[in-house]
């Protein structure tokens, strides 16, 4: 069905890149206000800081990760989500062999 966006039945029919070493990363389904993204983290991964103008929201789905913003640390399981406004400067790394689910509004026309 065409809603503007891409949409997959299934999650294994998304395309897997690899943006970076350490990191598995599958757009799930997007249109142009809002994305759907899961991230695969392998233990030691450690992202580079950076910024974006889109809203995030991060669900771990399983692992544990270290999540820094604004001078602040927040340590993450499974289950544990937070926000990221547009703007902020953040970085990630993972504990443990992680997996997250990040949404994006508006979409990240980079990602696409």
């Amino acid at each position: 069905m065409d809603v503007g966006g891409v949409i997959y039945k299934a999650t294994d029919a998304a395309p897997k890149l690899t943006p970076e070493p350490g990191m598995v990363r599958q757009v799930l389904a997007f249109s142009p206000q809002l994305m759907l993204v899961r991230h695969q983290f392998e233990k030691g991964w450690n992202g580079a800081r950076h910024s974006h103008p889109h809203h995030q929201l991060v669900y771990v789905t399983r692992g544990h990760i270290r999540f820094a913003a604004e001078g602040k640390t927040w340590e993450l399981r499974a289950g544990d989500s937070l926000v990221v406004d547009g703007g902020v400067e953040h970085q990630a790394a993972a504990l443990e062999d992680s997996e997250a689910l990040d949404v994006f509004t508006p979409f990240r026309q980079d990602y696409a």
